[in-house]
């Protein structure tokens, strides 16, 4: 019974521990953003569909056999996968924007517990936990709308959770010159994002939808079992670990992780010039992803009579781009900063150019030449492509400043940065409220490469790659800041 667990556990001691903590950050990514997005798909095997033919003209006939006749014809036509609700467009909206509510809740603490508890765990129960909610969905659904809400809200709280929890450990866990590769594998969420909207029309098609809950949550509980079996809170409590790598990592990070537990310096922080423009380069960020992810179908839909979303692989490709270019860039920024080539400071801000202001232009770009849809999915995912250099700034940047509180760090940027995902929408509705045309869009794409661009130039002028003397709290002094390089 246990003879395939051991042979695994043996077989993954023969390779550095470092690359399986590695390899177990990015599936803990692609499994949040599984159980985060599948929503989106199975709830349109969840509820009544919107008939194409209501607005044809009714038969004068209003007879009990002609209505009984009518709504047999409309039910044959609908697939069954399962269960349908008289759930609303409204509903259904409050459904899916549920869990980004609950995200929202504890993403700003996750990064101080993570500090405290240690992020092992943190992220071991959040898959655990999420495992349990997602398989319970289905019956969630059966009590009703408000169930599946609260089923999704208490998601979106273990989903908090991770990202902090993540770069507590990546701070422990990833030496200087390789933190690039690391940080990139955070982009397992952009990778998830690919393999689970067609994975879960597969599963609807040929199982119905209950199991396109079941089958992720299956997965997610696996991935959490591996978790607990192959990470550790840090090197020097790994339990398998060889001796010659727990000391390479403790020595190439030198006396910037403390052993003693911090608390956040909260005075210092809103005090930094440097955490500041980490902040809002981080807003930035999330401003021109969630901006792209709501915005563009919408603008290729009634703009240029282009659904996306219908298009399969050409929805995937621009965060398919995002996830194999944070890979790329990160191992350019590793071997630039192994080299010694730049310093970190100036790695951060020059690479501001292809994760910020070239996907800032690119959003300029398509008021003038996304006329023709294609043209536009390209232009897209070049933009989302080069995003991906965000590896190496405002993802990274946070592992620079104060490596004893970069969970906390990265649960406040990460905090502020969400509510783009409320705002961005707000603003596309309050310009096409009327009309929706490219006279009214280039005001939006105008204002989406401003929010791009503008935190880029602030980071460029006031951003640091110094660890900072808040670091340390009992060591307050300038010659605690160094740059890594």
């Amino acid at each position: 019974m246990y003879g395939p667990l051991v042979q695994l556990i043996k077989t993954s001691d023969r390779i550095p521990t470092r690359f399986n903590v590695s390899i177990m950050l990015f599936m803990a990514c692609l499994i949040s953003y599984m159980l985060r997005v599948n929503m989106s798909v199975n709830i349109l095997a969840m509820v009544q569909p919107i008939q194409g033919n209501a607005k044809q003209p009714t038969p004068v006939s209003n007879t009990s056999d002609s209505l009984n006749n009518r709504t047999t014809l409309l039910a044959s036509t609908v697939p069954n996968y399962g269960p349908r609700y008289n759930w609303t467009s409204h509903d259904q909206s409050i459904i899916l924007g549920a869990y980004f509510y609950g995200y929202l809740v504890s993403s700003l603490p996750a990064g101080v517990f993570a500090e405290r508890f240690g992020g092992r765990n943190m992220v071991g129960l959040s898959l655990a936990f999420s495992s349990l909610l997602t398989a319970f969905t289905p019956l969630a659904a059966e009590y009703g709308m408000w169930a599946t809400i609260v089923n999704r809200v208490v998601l979106g709280v273990l989903g908090g959770f991770l990202y902090p929890a993540l770069h507590n450990l990546v701070s422990k866990w990833a030496p200087p010159d390789e933190k690039g590769k690391f940080v990139s594998a955070l982009m397992g969420g952009t990778f998830g994002t690919v393999v689970t909207w067609p994975l879960v029309g597969v599963i609807i098609e040929t199982l119905g939808w209950s199991f396109a809950f079941y089958i992720p949550a299956a997965i997610s509980a696996i991935v959490a079992a591996l978790w607990y079996i192959l990470v550790a809170d840090s090197p020097s409590v790994h339990p398998r670990i060889k001796a010659e790598e727990r000391e390479y990592i403790e020595k190439s990070l030198g006396d910037t992780i403390s052993k003693s537990k911090l608390l956040p310096p909260i005075v210092s922080l809103a005090t930094s010039l440097p955490f500041l423009a980490l902040l809002i380069l981080h807003f930035g960020n999330l401003w021109g992803l969630y901006f792209l992810i709501t915005a563009a179908p919408k603008f290729m839909s009634e703009v240029l009579g282009f659904n996306l979303a219908k298009a399969g692989f050409l929805s995937a490709l621009p965060y398919l781009a995002r996830s194999l270019a944070a890979f790329l860039f990160g191992t350019i920024g590793d071997m630039l900063r192994k080299k010694s080539v730049v310093g970190v400071t100036a790695i951060r801000k020059s690479f501001c150019l292809f994760s910020h202001i070239i996907p800032g232009l690119f959003l300029v770009g398509l008021i003038y030449i996304g006329f023709d849809p294609y043209v536009c999915v390209a232009i897209i995912t070049l933009s989302l492509g080069f995003n991906g250099a965000s590896t190496m700034t405002n993802l990274q940047n946070s592992q620079d400043l104060a490596p004893n509180f970069a969970g906390t760090l990265y649960g406040i940027i990460n905090f502020v940065g969400t509510s783009s995902g409320f705002i961005s929408p707000i603003l596309v509705a309050n310009f096409t409220v009327e009309r929706s045309t490219m006279d009214e869009w280039q005001y939006v794409f105008m204002i989406g490469a401003a929010a791009y661009i503008l935190p880029a130039l602030i980071f460029i002028v006031f951003g640091s790659g110094q660890v900072q003397s808040w670091n340390e709290r009992k060591q307050n002094t300038p010659s605690n800041e160094r740059d890594h390089s």
